[in-house]
C-alpha cells in the first residue's frame, strides 16, 4: 500500500519487478550506509588526531619530567660530591691532629718515664744512704726518727694527693661523657687548677704544669658502655705515679736535711 505523505514516485509499487525500478530504492539504503561510512572515517581522522595530540603531549610532558629529573640528580651528584670533598678535608684534619696528639702524648710519656728512670735512681741511693746510715749505730737510730716525723708530712701530702686523684678522675669522666657539657668540664678543670696553686703540700710537685698538660693531651676513653670511671684516662695515671714517686723522694730528703741540719747545730 503507498503512503501518500511520502514524495512521488519513492513508494514502492506491488506490479514493480525487479528492473530497473528497484533503483531508488537501493539508493535509499545506500545514502544512510555512505553517510555512516563517512561518519566512521571522520571519527577516525579526528580520533587519530586526538591520539596523535595526546601522545605528543605525553612525549612532551615526559622530555620535561627526565629533563627536570635529570638537572636534579646531576644536581644532588655535585652535591655530595662537595660533601665529600669537605667530609674528607675534615677527616684528614682529624687525622692529623690526632697524629699530632699521638707525637706530643708519646713524647711526654717518653719524657716523664725518663724522670721516673731518675726518680728511681734517687731514690735506690737514698736507700743505699738510709741503709748506711741505719748500720751506723746512733745515726742509723736518728735517720729512723726523721723518718718517722716526715711519715706524717708523707700521709699528709698523699692524702691530698688521693682526693685530687679523684678530682682527675671525675673531670676525665666528664671529659668522656656525651652528656656533661664542655662548660661543666672546664669550670671542674678551673677548680683543680686553684687546688693545686693553693695546696702547700703540692708546692714541690710542679703539679699546675702537669695538670695544664693533661687538660690538653689526655683523650683516653674507655669503651662506650664502661661503667668503671678509673679505666677513663692514660697521662693523668702516669703524673699520678709520677707525683708519688716525688713524694717518698721527698720524704727522704727532708729527713737527711732534717739529720744534717740537727748535726750542724751541734
Amino acid at each position: 500500500m503507498n503512503n501518500l505523505n511520502d514524495p512521488h514516485e519513492w513508494n514502492i509499487r506491488p506490479d514493480e519487478g525487479a528492473g530497473g525500478s528497484n533503483t531508488k530504492w537501493n539508493y535509499a539504503l545506500l545514502v544512510p550506509m555512505l553517510g555512516l561510512a563517512l561518519f566512521r572515517w571522520v571519527w577516525s581522522k579526528e580520533s587519530q588526531k586526538e591520539i596523535q595530540e595526546a601522545k605528543a603531549k605525553y612525549d612532551k610532558n615526559m622530555k620535561a619530567i627526565y629533563s627536570d629529573l635529570e638537572l636534579k640528580y646531576r644536581q644532588m651528584l655535585s652535591e655530595n660530591r662537595r660533601e665529600t670533598v669537605q667530609l674528607e678535608l675534615e677527616l684528614e684534619k682529624e687525622r692529623q691532629r690526632v697524629e699530632g696528639y699521638r707525637k706530643a702524648f708519646a713524647s711526654q710519656s717518653q719524657h716523664l718515664a725518663e724522670e721516673r728512670r731518675g726518680l728511681s735512681r734517687e731514690r735506690e741511693a737514698l736507700e743505699q744512704e738510709k741503709d748506711r746510715v741505719s748500720r751506723s749505730g746512733a745515726a742509723g737510730v736518728l735517720f729512723h726518727e726523721a723518718l718517722a716525723k716526715e711519715a706524717q708530712w708523707e700521709h699528709r701530702v698523699s692524702q691530698a694527693l688521693r682526693e685530687m686523684e679523684e678530682r682527675l678522675v671525675e673531670r676525665q669522666q666528664a671529659f668522656c661523657s656525651i652528656l656533661v657539657p664542655r662548660e661543666k668540664r672546664v669550670e671542674m678543670e678551673k677548680d683543680l687548677l686553684v687546688k693545686a696553686a693553693r695546696e702547700a703540700a703540692f708546692t714541690h710537685l710542679d703539679m699546675e704544669a702537669g695538670l695544664r698538660d693533661i687538660f690538653k693531651n689526655d683523650r683516653q676513653c674507655a669503651q662506650y658502655l664502661n661503667t668503671d670511671k678509673r679505666k677513663n684516662g692514660s697521662l693523668m695515671w702516669v703524673y699520678l705515679r709520677y707525683w708519688q714517686a716525688q713524694i717518698t723522694l721527698q720524704k727522704h730528703q727532708r729527713a737527711v736535711t732534717s739529720l744534717l741540719g740537727a748535726a750542724s747545730g751541734k
